[in-house]
């Protein structure tokens, strides 16, 4: 044996007297002086036979209870362990007579089966992990199930140190005040029982002796043997990752709480410094544990190595903290007049001890960091490198002065990379607590410089949206330092347009800083804040648009914003529908800017003060005082912004308004859910002041950025969130009203941008839903309707050579918006003067509408500019056409419903479904305007196909044919155009995405009787692949000239991707709602598409997976119509009505069923 193990030498196997004593000496010490009774401990009885027993028995019986396989040759050694089991188990009956002897203990919930535990005076009970079993008597815990896997703190036959730690409520500290005094006692068998602890916390029963604790030179081969054999029992659950809920993060504290006070108890005693073997032997088995193969032991090995060396910081901390202290004492006892020589030898010789006491115990965190963390910060389990990361830096702000270096500290920033997103996580999360301590700026600067490009990559580019905003917010406490780079602040600083929520949100404070530091610099420049605001004078209450200090952070948010806009390109155009693809669908999402200024408003004070934004942009910006002299002429030069700047400033102030709306609402509630008069009355003052002001802010902003399509769209969309009930409320005068709404007309006749006329629909549309504002609104209507539909006559009037094909193509583009938001029926069926000029016939508008259509078919454009202008045209008037339909639909639907007479005349719509065939058939590939026609094609005939389900007044004058004559079937020659084009469309997503599809041999074929026949492929096909692919080559030639950044052509790709399955998903819906409403003349063409729908579905994603799915729900108004009547009868008879609701749709799946059959 080694001669650090001498003071070993007396140790000897244990008695069952002397254990017994030292157990009844312990106990007394632990004793309570308010006990007054000794509560009974269920493991008592069998924890003193084992121990008091040799260790052989007691591993026999350990062994045996984790079902280690007994030797049947050896009948003797089987009865031994079956006297040992029924040794530790008492019966039934021995158990009742204990409980009636035994004293009434005082409970909290009598229902708990559970014995209380007395507490002591001087410390708290532990938190158990499990709770006990009792007594394995009556009905077991839930806790019970983890018994069938190798898993501490659920067996109550547990014994030794690991029974008093986690099972008989001693506290931490007096668990470990006994050990100590083992230890003292007998050294060796102390540590084999601490050992054995560690062993049985990482799940494993088997255990070392006394032989193998006094020969360390050994530990290796012995934990190798216990390996081998614990591999055999292929455990796959230990404590530390136990699923039971709460249990791993118990069982962790209390393991952590033993040791931690087992190393204050060494520290107190003088054993850490005085007997250098205890802490040698123990990192011997622990560190030799954390090198394991088996992650059990290599886990829980770490975590006591780790714990132990958190405990032994603070001791050193703790240790530094005297240190300074008695040099305090000394100095100031060296600076009496009267030193006293003696009381400064007695300091310095205490100063001399506490510094060989911080040595030792430095020299024992360097043994563990070398032969533990530098192995396991960088292990194969994910769990392992977290806990390292976290007890680094724990070991980084509680010793400062041996971890913060570049030596320990360089661990965290290699460990940015890990690619387990906790491990990351945790990183950061440790190098937040450094980087917020400014006296840390110092020792960082070097670890900055070298990690903060990964910090950054983090912050933009982390696939966790949670690391990317904790990174964000890491580099904010780092520009707060000043060692952020200026191109670093700017590359966080763009986050502000990124397109995940949270990212915009965290970036918010970080950019409102940029833009801070931007104002301070140029408030400089212009003498400071102070002399700035002495020139300006005092900022009137009410007086919006006189210039004030507030003016500057805005020309420098501006400023900011316009900078990032234009340094992250990539989707910064406004997202506009194209036309054929969204046909019916004319609202614009919301864009980048104003998503980014939601994040700012947070964080930026005077965006809240939008009545003050909007006085800065309505200012007339280009008079400016004539000396040049001038402090306020230099104050409104440098505010002075410039067009784009001004239209970015127009969508914060959108967003301002609507923000600041949205919390007058939120407002009403407090945080119980609960209204109050004074809430209500404050909110309704918000909202009331708002709305005045903003009625008078609009105009003067129409007046000012109306020429401009770009602003212009931006003011129009504020109509959006002003109230105009308010101005009923308040009896406001009906002509600043009927001002804005003239506002509103002339930007809808003076302009032809797509995205200023949608704007103004959805602004007229906003109007016309306020009734009390009816009347008014619908006179500026009609008012737009007739100079509209004027405007139109007087251009068609011309011959068609002379017609300005720019003009006309916007008027007809104003007609399809304004007959979105607008009944057009009656006004498209009023028959127009003719010109006195021409003397043509007169006609309605709708069929100049129709005879535009078949114009321009049959007489195509051979310019291409001219051919643009053309199919735009073409465009707008079949959607006007198509929503002349819908209102005719809508009113016929109406009068049916209400059982009005005379009912209106059914709609014809045979000449409009005509030429959109003609449109079809005529043109090739994947046209816009072929693919419209398509799509309006199926709307028209499923819109009447609904007049089948309703019921008509039975008048025989009334033309009750007629409405039903509205239904009419799709006829092979329409059905053969839609499945060219559906070919059409399916060929160009399987290309963009490189998907293969399952094709006939003859890939063309049309529809005749009722079935899908092949035919000789036309150059439809081919001139669709051509156009395609030509399309293709165009746009990768645009993006290696203009956009060479990879990004931008990923986004391009992702785009054109994203619209072929949206044109492909479109038709396919059209087409299987056209098949739910039986509009092919018979059931084998019904069963024709179905099977043509359906042969590629598993080919084409998702999403058209998903539109497929609705051709097997049933069919009928019934089912529905149940659904919605048994709805509101949740309190009578529920079970009964859901049996009839199932059973209604179980025949409504089975009618449509024998329908197809």
């Amino acid at each position: 044996m080694p001669a650090r193990l001498s003071s070993m030498e007396l140790s000897r196997p244990s008695t069952p007297d002397s254990v017994s004593a030292d157990n009844n000496n312990a106990t007394s010490r632990r004793k309570s002086a308010r006990a007054r009774q000794k509560p009974v401990l269920l493991q008592e009885e069998h924890y003193a036979s084992s121990y008091s027993n040799g260790s052989n028995k007691r591993k026999r019986a350990e062994v045996h209870h984790v079902a280690v396989p007994a030797d049947p040759a050896d009948p003797k050694e089987t009865s031994e362990e079956e006297s040992d089991d029924s040794d530790g188990e008492p019966d039934p009956e021995e158990v009742k007579d204990k409980k009636k002897r035994k004293a009434p203990v005082p409970k909290k919930n009598p229902a708990k089966p559970a014995a209380k535990k007395l507490k002591t005076a001087d410390a708290q009970t532990l938190k158990l992990p499990v709770r006990p079993a009792t007594n394995g008597i009556g009905k077991a815990s839930k806790s019970k199930k983890i018994g069938a896997r190798i898993s501490p703190a659920v067996s109550n036959h547990e014994t030794g140190l690991y029974a008093e730690v986690f099972f008989q409520g001693h506290t931490a500290d007096g668990v470990a005040a006994d050990w100590m005094t083992r230890y003292e006692k007998h050294p060796a068998q102390a540590i084999c029982d601490l050992v054995n602890f560690v062993l049985k916390s990482a799940g494993c029963e088997l255990q070392v002796d006394l032989h193998d604790i006094e020969d360390p030179d050994h530990a290796t081969s012995k934990l190798t043997d216990i390996q081998d054999e614990f591999q055999q029992l292929k455990v796959t659950e230990y404590p530390l990752l136990s699923k039971a809920k709460g249990h791993a993060a118990s069982f962790r504290s209390t393991m952590n709480a033993f040791f931690d006070s087992v190393i204050v108890a060494a520290h107190a005693a003088g054993l850490l410094y005085n007997d250098e073997t205890l802490m040698e032997n123990l990192l011997v088995w622990v560190t030799s544990l954390s090198s394991s193969s088996i992650r059990p032991f290599r886990h829980t090995a770490t975590a006591v190595a780790l714990a132990i060396a958190n405990t032994i910081c603070g001791l050193t901390a703790e240790i530094g903290e005297s240190i300074a202290r008695t040099m305090k004492q000394k100095e100031g006892e060296q600076k009496k007049k009267k030193v006293n020589s003696e009381r400064v030898d007695i300091l310095q010789a205490k100063i001399v001890a506490e510094e060989e006491r911080q040595k030792t115990l430095g020299n024992i965190l360097e043994d563990i960091f070398s032969t533990v963390y530098v192995h396991r910060y960088r292990d194969v389990e994910p769990k392992i490198r977290v806990d390292c990361v976290t007890a680094l830096g724990t070991w980084i702000t509680t010793a400062p002065e041996v971890f913060f270096s570049g030596q320990y500290i360089r661990y965290l920033g290699w460990m940015l990379a890990d690619t387990h997103a906790p491990t990351r996580a945790e990183v950061i999360k440790q190098l937040s607590k450094l980087f917020k301590n400014k006296d840390n700026v110092g020792r960082l600067r070097a670890f900055t410089e070298r990690f903060q490009p990964r910090m950054v990559e983090m912050a933009s580019r982390d696939a966790e949206v949670s690391i990317r905003t904790a990174a964000i917010d890491l580099l904010d406490m780092v520009r707060e330092t000043g060692l952020l780079e200026p191109d670093n602040i700017d590359t966080i600083g763009r986050l502000i347009f990124d397109k995940e929520p949270r990212v915009r949100k965290a970036v918010g404070g970080f950019f409102a800083e940029s833009v801070n530091d931007l104002y301070e610099s140029v408030a400089e420049d212009l003498g400071g804040e102070e002399v700035i605001g002495e020139y300006l004078g005092e900022e009137g209450e009410d007086d919006y648009d006189s210039p004030r200090l507030s003016w500057l952070k805005y020309i420098c948010l501006a400023e900011v914003l316009e900078s990032y806009a234009a340094d992250s390109q990539e989707g910064s155009q406004q997202p506009v529908v194209e036309a054929g693809v969204g046909a019916l669908n004319i609202n614009v999402a919301e864009s980048r800017v104003a998503l980014a200024a939601q994040a700012i408003y947070e964080n930026v004070d005077e965006v809240k003060e939008w009545e003050v934004l909007a006085g800065y942009l309505v200012f007339d910006h280009s008079s400016m005082p004539t000396d040049e002299t001038d402090p306020v002429r230099a104050f409104r030069v440098r505010c002075q912004p410039n067009e784009g700047q001004e239209i970015l400033l127009l969508e914060i102030l959108h967003v301002a308004v609507k923000t600041r709306l949205v919390e007058a609402v939120k407002s009403e509630v407090d945080k119980k859910g609960k209204k109050s008069k004074a809430r209500l009355e404050a909110s309704n003052e918000i909202q009331v002041k708002t709305a005045i002001h903003l009625a008078q802010a609009i105009p003067q902003l129409l007046k000012k950025f109306g020429s401009n399509p770009a602003t212009a769209t931006a003011v129009l969309r504020l109509e959006h969130v002003l109230n105009l009930e308010i101005f009923q409320e308040l009896r406001q005068d009906s002509t600043t009203y009927s001002s804005l709404l003239d506002d509103i007309n002339k930007q809808f006749l003076t302009h032809a941008d797509q995205r200023v006329l949608s704007e103004a629909s959805n602004a007229i549309l906003h109007a016309r839903s306020f009734e009390d504002l009816e009347e008014t609104t619908e006179k500026k209507v009609q008012e737009l309707w007739e100079d509209t539909i004027n405007t139109l006559r007087m251009l068609v009037d011309s011959d068609l050579d002379d017609i300005n094909l720019t003009d006309l193509c916007n008027t007809v583009r104003r007609i399809a918006y304004l007959a979105s938001v607008s009944d057009c029926v009656e006004v498209f069926n009023q028959e127009l003067l003719p010109s006195s000029k021409q003397g043509q016939n007169s006609s309605n508008p709708y069929n100049i509408l129709l005879e535009l259509l078949n114009t321009y078919l049959e007489t195509p454009e051979s310019d291409p500019e001219a051919a643009e202008k053309v199919d735009e045209l073409m465009l707008s008037a079949i959607k006007a056409l198509l929503f002349h339909n819908m209102w005719a639909s809508l009113s016929l639907r109406n009068a049916l419903e209400e059982k009005t007479s005379p009912l209106p005349d059914p709609p014809s719509y045979e000449s409009f479904a005509q030429s959109l065939q003609s449109i079809m058939s005529s043109r090739k590939g994947i046209d816009p305007v072929r693919f419209a026609a398509s799509t309006s094609y199926l709307d028209l005939h499923t819109l009447f196909a609904s007049f089948r389900y309703i019921d008509t007044p039975p008048s025989p004058s009334s033309g009750d044919n007629k409405i039903k004559d509205l239904c009419q079937p799709i006829f092979p020659r329409a059905q053969a155009s839609l499945l060219n084009i559906f070919s059409a469309v399916e060929k160009q997503f399987a290309k963009k995405t490189h998907r293969e599809l399952d094709l006939p041999p003859e890939e063309r074929g049309t529809i005749r009787g009722g079935r899908i026949d092949s035919e000789p492929a036309d150059s439809d096909s081919s001139s669709s692949d051509e156009s395609s692919s030509e399309s293709d080559h165009e746009v990768e030639g645009n993006n290696n000239t203009s956009n060479s950044q990879p990004s931008q052509r990923k986004m391009h790709t992702q785009k054109q991707k994203a619209l072929a399955e949206q044109m492909l998903c479109e038709l396919a819906g059209k087409l299987v709602i056209a098949i739910r409403s039986d509009l092919f003349p018979s059931s084998s063409g019904t069963i024709a598409w179905r099977s043509r729908l359906e042969r590629n579905k598993s080919r084409l994603g998702s999403n058209y997976k998903e539109v497929l799915a609705h051709l097997a729900r049933p069919i009928g108004p019934s089912a529905p119509a149940a659904k919605r009547k048994n709805q509101g009868k949740k309190n009578v008879a529920d079970k009964k009505s859901k049996e009839i609701v199932e059973e209604d749709d179980n025949e409504d799946v089975d009618d449509g069923e024998e329908e197809e059959k």
